[in-house]
Parts: structure tokens; C-alpha cells; sequence
């Protein structure tokens, strides 16, 4: 059964051209939105077992901006690191990719992606703002379904212990797969539940192999972005999720006073998928941050 994408029309509208460049010894492969002349140029960062797919609801609805996605090392279409999947791997990787393809572009990072762009902007990557969608502001185990965080930690083990093919297998179980879905949705709408199961369905398994899955989740449970905060001294803006299962918004308020100049913004009745979710209300906010003279882009 084909599921509807609720955005496609949007999307459809808007320019896209998949790219190629060599970077950190990985070919990354990126895919570029929107008008090449464009005021405004955003470098954006998907989230853990993502890929530049996930970002697009908001790109839908940002308007004459030019965003830049890439798929991280190890994810989608881009082969893994030569080296660890570790912060530094991912953050020495978008400071050559950012460098090579987006210079002093603004930085846009959803989750893993928000611990991964905060790194390297606190480590010197150029860039005039930073955006953090559905920061991870916490520790995992701290977060209001830390059970369930040990619990991944054992499965990501298993997955790398297991004889190949069965952690293989155990890893790109779709059953699994569809039952970390339900967890993280909130809508109600039947149609945007389907669109974002079929989301997971088709990109969540597209890793590279199990030992960069292993390193990627590794590195996702061990760091956030308190790290970094202090570093930061670029206007940031953190888009926050009222009823997110990973940072509550108790964690959020506390991480937007560790940096020098952060605005946050709490989009209710959502989980950890605003990107799915509710992509017009974080473009919105996006839109208001960059151009504040510009209104709202709904």
C-alpha cells in the first residue's frame, strides 16, 4: 500500500539537486533545496539511523532558503568514516564538509545531529547561527524513559556481539523497527502516523553496516549538548518538543542557560519527530530567528 507524504506537494515545488564531494577521506553524498542565489544558506544535520530524508517536512516550509542535507558517514548514501564514528570523527567531518561545500553557512542539527553540529561549531566551525531541533540537552539515561535507553544500549551490543548475520538481522528487524515508531510519535492523525512509519520502514535500516551502527549509537548515548554550550557564542536557537521522551523540557530551559545567547522555542503536543510531526511550527520558528522582520511562514 502506497502511504501519502503530507508534504509532497510542498516539496515538489522546491529545487533539489543530489551532490558528491570527498571529504575527511568519506564520500559524502549531500543533496542541496532551493534557489542557488539564495540571502540565506542552511547546513543541515539529520538524526541517529536518519538521513537528509528526515529533514525535509521542514524544508517544505522554510521558503526562499538554501539548505544543504547530507547524509551522515555511515548513513543513507554516504559510506562510513575511514576512522571511529566517535564525536570527533562526526565533528571533524561536517567541519571539512561545511568548509568544502557550505561555508559560514547557518548550522541546523535535529538530535544525534544537534550533539554532532554543536561539537563542531564549539570546536570552530564558521557559522553565523546554530539551530538545534529536539536537542538531546541531557543525558539518555537520564531522560523520562531511561529504561528504555539501557534497554537499546543492550540491543545495539547484541547487534554487534551476535555472529554477523543474526545481529544483522536483529538490527534491521522491522518489527523493531515499527515499535521504536509508535514509541516516539504523538499524533493522533492516522495519516501522518502512517507517513512516519513508512518513513522509518524505508530510511531507519540504511547503515552502512553494524560496527558503524554501534559506534554511531555509542557516541549518541555518551555525549549531549551541555558539552558544547558553554563554547557557543553565536546566537542559538533551540526548537523543543513539549513531550519529548528523550530531553524533557525541565532539561531544555537548563540547557538554554549554559549558552552565552540562546532563545528556546517549545512546540506543545509533540514528541522527539518535530520534524515530522509539526515541520511548519520549526520553520516558523526558523524563520522568525534568521529574518525576524520576515513574520511567520504559515
Amino acid at each position: 500500500m502506497t502511504v501519502a507524504h503530507p508534504y509532497a506537494e510542498r516539496l515538489a515545488s522546491i529545487p533539489v539537486d543530489r551532490r558528491e564531494v570527498t571529504v575527511a577521506g568519506t564520500r559524502t553524498a549531500y543533496w542541496v533545496y532551493g534557489p542557488e542565489d539564495a540571502e540565506t544558506t542552511i547546513l543541515a544535520v539529520h538524526g541517529f539511523r536518519g538521513e537528509h530524508h528526515g529533514l525535509e517536512p521542514i524544508v517544505a516550509f522554510l521558503g526562499a532558503v538554501r539548505v544543504v542535507s547530507p547524509d551522515l558517514p555511515g548513513f543513507g548514501e554516504t559510506p562510513r568514516l575511514p576512522g571511529r564514528h566517535d564525536l570527533d570523527g562526526y565533528a571533524s567531518w561536517l567541519t571539512a564538509f561545511a568548509a568544502a561545500v557550505a561555508p559560514d553557512a547557518v548550522v541546523l542539527g535535529h538530535s544525534f545531529g544537534s550533539i554532532v553540529a554543536s561539537a563542531a561549531v564549539a570546536r570552530g566551525l564558521s557559522a553565523p547561527r546554530l539551530i538545534l531541533v529536539n536537542p538531546i540537552g541531557a543525558p539518555a539515561l537520564e531522560g523520562p524513559r531511561g529504561i528504555l535507553t539501557r534497554l537499546a544500549i543492550f540491543y545495539y551490543w547484541a547487534g554487534a556481539r551476535l555472529p554477523r548475520p543474526l545481529g544483522d538481522a536483529l538490527l534491521r528487524n522491522r518489527l523493531i523497527v515499527r515499535v521504536t515508531s509508535v514509541a516516539m510519535a504523538k499524533t493522533t492523525d492516522r495519516g501522518l502516523r502512517a507517513f512516519i512509519h513508512d518513513q522509518h520502514d524505508t530510511y531507519f535500516s540504511r547503515f552502512a553496516d553494524r560496527d558503524t551502527l554501534h559506534e554511531a549509537f555509542v557516541t549518541s548515548v555518551s555525549h549531549d549538548v551541555r558539552e558544547a554550550a558553554g563554547r557557543i557564542h553565536v546566537p542559538t536557537l533551540l526548537i523543543a518538543a513539549e513531550k519529548d521522551d528523550i530531553t524533557p523540557v525541565s532539561a531544555q530551559h537548563e540547557l538554554q542557560r549554559l549558552f552565552p545567547d540562546a532563545e528556546l522555542e517549545v512546540i506543545p503536543e509533540v514528541g522527539h519527530l518535530i520534524h515530522y510531526e509539526t515541520p511548519r511550527a520549526a520553520a516558523s520558528a526558523i524563520t522568525r530567528f534568521l529574518r525576524p522582520s520576515a513574520g511567520d511562514t504559515r
